[in-house]
């Protein structure tokens, strides 16, 4: 498509308004660039028509300096980013430029972020089959209640400050190390120091080199933060295009949709009655459904997902449920007990706990400690009017059990090592149902809970029992 020039007629916030003559028009999500008074270059995306010769753009930079009667120019193109191997090890921006200070990226081809009819979605062939291939976390918690299976998608839950960031670390560091594959993070709208610290701990872990890191963080405009989304996603499809499965990280899904709620905001378009954008669950859909596998290969995604005031119910946050494979839900009063991860099993679920899927041992252990773990929750209320003596002998057994098993669950991280000073652990899936089992079975009675504390498996507390 030819170029073609326009004049800036509109400026507010991370929307422009710009005038081109009529049937010069430019497409929808087409790249517009326009200088500001200080000489930068201010990138521009076609998302509305507004008139035969008026179109509504968001900036992917921010837009000072941008002002009315600015010269702009449509290059024809939508946003690209480099189809090259040298992306390995590399940390990207929206606009599919690095921002490591490694030195620019050299490429014959570059692909759009979006889909277009040029480069579809792809076909979705996956035959129903009771094996599923799963990739072990080592994470005890997540292996027993929230399995993770090569192609499906799992998200992390919790409100601010409960341990999605570093939970999702400790998933990367455990299965990258072990499984054949190349990792892709999605940094959207979070703190520059987080996406700082996760940079450095893919240095000192040596993961860099087969992951791709694409970031558009908070301090980025509502624009770049909604479309990196797009950005990291269509380089897992790149990677899975040429026969590779791909670890698909995004952190945080939420601020995806609450970037879009801003420009939607701009936009001027009229609100749902919860607040949020009226294309809500359309956004949500079209960016999940790009998480397929087919028959090249495999895209695993594990989301983070921020809950605003811990409310599971907020319209983001069941916009983003409908879409998941598996949900693991944290929980605030398991971190003012010093629980960590943080994960609460009674309000985590996962389609695959299925004993024609996982088995009938894992599934029945599953039952088994969420049933203590749910008569525990009932004895916790009369126990804190009552006390624990009041308890007959059978409740007291149950709610000790409990206990351990909360407390068995728990494990240091190797990603949480310069924080608690507690070397890591890796608990084979095996170890934990096996541990699972001995506590339910009333084998591991006579030990204090205490015992069961940050730990990984139970053979080092076998001896105590003799």
């Amino acid at each position: 498509m030819a170029e073609s020039m326009g004049k800036v007629i509109g400026v507010q916030g991370s929307v422009v308004d710009a005038r081109f003559e009529k049937g010069d028009l430019p497409m929808l999500y087409e790249v517009i660039l326009v200088k500001s008074s200080d000489n930068r270059e201010v990138v521009l995306e076609v998302v509305e028509h507004r008139d035969p010769d008026i179109c509504r753009c968001i900036a992917m930079n921010p837009t000072h300096g941008v002002r009315r009667g600015s010269d702009c120019r449509a290059t024809g193109k939508p946003l690209t980013f480099p189809a090259t191997d040298a992306i390995y090890g590399r940390v990207l921006n929206v606009l599919g430029k690095p921002i490591d200070l490694k030195g620019d990226l050299v490429s014959d081809a570059y692909l759009p972020i979006r889909k277009t009819t040029a480069r579809p979605a792809a076909l979705y062939e996956h035959e129903v089959t009771n094996k599923m291939d799963f990739l072990e976390t080592g994470i005890k918690v997540i292996d027993l209640f929230a399995p993770l299976a090569k192609g499906s998608k799992t998200g992390i839950l919790g409100g601010a400050g409960l341990g999605k960031t570093i939970l999702i670390l400790e998933i990367i560091h455990n299965i990258i190390a072990r499984y054949q594959g190349t990792c892709v993070f999605a940094g959207v709208g979070e703190r520059v120091r987080e996406g700082n610290e996760l940079y450095h701990e893919f240095v000192r872990t040596g993961l860099l080199d087969r992951s791709i890191l694409v970031f558009g963080q908070m301090n980025e405009s509502s624009g770049a933060r909604f479309e990196v989304a797009q950005t990291g996603i269509a380089v897992a499809e790149y990677v899975q295009n040429k026969g590779q499965d791909v670890l698909f990280f995004m952190d945080n899904v939420f601020r995806f949709a609450q970037a879009g709620s801003e420009l939607s905001a701009m936009l001027g378009r009229i609100p749902s009655e919860t607040g949020y954008q009226p294309t809500l669950m359309a956004e949500v859909g079209e960016f999940h459904e790009r998480i397929t596998s087919t028959s090249s290969g495999s895209i695993t995604a594990v989301e983070a997902i921020y809950v605003p005031s811990d409310d599971l119910t907020d319209p983001a946050v069941v916009a983003i449920f409908s879409h998941l494979n598996s949900s693991t839900v944290l929980s605030r009063a398991y971190v003012q007990r010093g629980l960590y991860p943080a994960v609460d099993p009674l309000q985590t679920a996962s389609t695959f706990i299925d004993p024609l899927v996982v088995g009938k041992r894992h599934f029945e252990i599953v039952q088994k400690v969420m049933q203590y773990l749910q008569k525990y929750q009932d004895l916790l209320r009369i126990v804190s009017i009552i006390g624990k003596e009041e308890l007959s002998r059978e409740e007291k057994i149950v709610f000790e059990r409990a206990r351990k098993l909360q407390n068995f669950l728990t494990q240091p991280f190797f990603t949480g090592e310069v924080y608690s000073g507690i070397k890591g652990v890796f608990v084979p899936l095996e170890e934990t149902i096996a541990g699972c089992e001995r506590i339910v079975s009333g084998r591991m009675d006579k030990l204090a809970e205490e015992k069961f504390y940050m730990i990984g498996g139970l053979g080092g507390l076998e001896g105590e029992l003799k």
